[in-house]
Parts: C-alpha cells; structure tokens; sequence
C-alpha cells in the first residue's frame, strides 16, 4: 500500500477545503471581528467532540493574542458553569452538524442573557445557525477519512478560521510584537524583548586589576576569575584595558614576553565596551557575535567598570 500516495491526498482534500472557505469569506468575517473586538468582557468558545478540542485551541490563540477568552464545555455549563458567561461576553460556538444536543441545549440559556453569538456550522439552516447573530460556514466538499466519519478536513478548516479571526483582531487591535512577548514573559520571545544587559550582567567578585600589575599576577586573577579575562583599570577604577586568555597566548608567542612586565603591554586597551546596561541583552548579544568576543565590559559615562556580561550567562538565560 502506497501510504506515501494516501497522505497526499489527505492533504489535498484538506488544502482544496481551505481554498474553497477562501472563495466564501465576506462580509459575515467582517462583522464577527468587529462583534468580537466590541466585546467589553472575553469571548467564550464552546463545542462538543472534536470540535470541542478545536475550540479550546481557538480560545488559547485568542487569549495569547490580545483577545481574552476561555473554553467552556457545553456539558459543564448545562451543570453549573453557565454562570461563567457574563453579560458583557460574548459567545463563539462550533458543531459541524449545528445539531449536537448538549451545545443546542445552552443556546437558549445564552439568548436569554441577550449574550451575542457567532455560530461556526455547516448547515445555516440548523439549530445553532438559526440562533446565531453571525454564522460562518465551516462546510467541506468532504472529509480527508475514507469512512467520511472521522472530522478530519472539517477540524482543519474550523482551526483556520480560528487563525483567520485572531489575525484579524490582531491587526484590528494594531497587537504589536512587544504586546504577544507581554503575554509570553517565559518564551524565547519575551526574554529577548524584557531581558537587559543589568539583570545578566556580573557587578560582584570581578576579575580587576590595577594598569600597573605585572602579567604574572595577572594570570593567577583571570584563573581565579574564571571569565578568562582580566579588566585593568587606573586608580579611580577608569577601564584601561582587558586582557584575555587570546591576548595572553599571543604574548607567550611574543619576542618581549616576560611575567613581570605589566599586564597591559599584552592586553586590548581598546576593548569593547557599553555605557547603557538598560539596552537588552539581546542587543548586547548581537555586538559580542558580530566582534567575534566574549564578554563586554558595562561602564558609566566616565569609563567606571560597572561589570560584564558574558557570553555564557547570555546562553544561560536562553538569550538567542
């Protein structure tokens, strides 16, 4: 059997679905975005079977894009949960059928409250197109399951829509990428938007020697140290120089090496360094890759060594 063959034609089936539902998109879109960005209290999706499972995905895109929201289960909101709707929410409800008994059974629980409803079936005809102030068709030519029972290419058209309406909010909403970090502060992308140079940066027990210090002295701080650099600075702690463990191989190749002359002949006395430890450690991270180091040295206006920041806590930390 060429599963190979068959997969691709589940896709087919899926991705003819999607083009179909483009062609019908209109004015009923349009409508349920402004319905639900007019909503002063969040906006509930509810569903049965797998459509229940679509919709709490659908109600977990909306919340982590601007749009409160929660999944209610039609069987616990007939057994108390109903309560969990206010008047000032609003209601996004799936069934394929529009017929599925425990969600038909809230309907009229929801219009009572005057609560709006945008209904997403395949029958505008049924119950819940009938209750529905907006409804948007969710019906597919077929499904991808060869028993046409399993909802295969009808999910996948119902959690598009679901993009397709938390999109459009989002550019409603003018959601900007500082706003989605807000909502992801653990994330990849909330660390790189919140994270500064001052919350990494090592300002304690650093590596810190006088411009006078002989190299021998030297090594034994940067061993100590364990940043593999040492940070020279003059007598009111003004940054001089930074010697690494590169410079300190470089010198050993010298013709003029010697362990009692200063530490400084041999180390970077223009290293790089920043002023703003506000600026965020993913910027910091942007100029230790592009000048190929491993730290940078954070000092005040004057050149006062304030700390560094390594390029291991940045790893650490998930800074990418």
């Amino acid at each position: 059997m060429d599963f190979a063959a068959i997969a691709k034609e589940v896709l087919q089936i899926e991705s003819e679905a999607l083009l179909a539902s483009k062609e019908r998109i209109g004015k009923n879109i349009d409508e349920a975005v402004e319905l639900i960005a007019s909503i002063k209290g969040k906006l509930i999706v509810t569903g049965v079977g797998k459509s229940g499972l679509v919709g709490s995905k659908m109600a977990a895109t909306f919340a982590s894009t601007g749009t409160p929201s929660f999944f209610l289960h039609p069987t616990e909101a007939l057994h108390g949960d109903l309560g969990m709707i206010g008047k000032e929410d609003g209601v996004l409800a799936i069934s394929y059928s529009g017929e599925s008994e425990e969600l038909i059974k809230i309907l009229p629980h929801i219009k009572r409250f005057d609560i709006p409803l945008i209904g997403m079936s395949s029958d505008p005809g049924s119950t819940l197109g009938r209750y529905s102030d907006i409804f948007i068709s969710i019906a597919v030519p077929k499904e991808a399951c060869p028993l046409q029972a399993a909802p295969t290419a009808s999910t996948t058209l119902t959690m598009a829509l679901g993009d397709a309406l938390a999109i459009c909010l989002m550019k409603k909403r003018d959601f900007k990428v500082s706003d989605f970090a807000s909502f992801h502060p653990g994330g990849s992308l909330g660390r790189r938007l919140f994270i500064k140079v001052k919350d990494l940066m090592r300002s304690s027990n650093l590596p810190i020697i006088g411009e006078d210090t002989p190299l021998k002295e030297a090594i034994v701080v940067m061993s100590e140290g364990k940043l593999g650099n040492v940070l020279i600075v003059d007598e009111e702690g003004r940054l001089k120089g930074v010697l690494s463990d590169g410079d300190l191989r470089r010198a050993l190749m010298s013709d003029e090496f010697s362990l009692t002359r200063a530490a400084l002949d041999f180390a970077s006395q223009s290293p790089k360094r920043i002023e703003d430890e506000s600026m965020l450690a993913s910027e910091a991270l942007k100029l230790i890759e592009d000048h190929k180091i491993q730290m940078l040295v954070v000092t005040d206006h004057e050149g006062h060594v304030k700390g560094v920041l390594h390029i291991h806590d940045l790893v650490e930390a998930g800074i990418k």
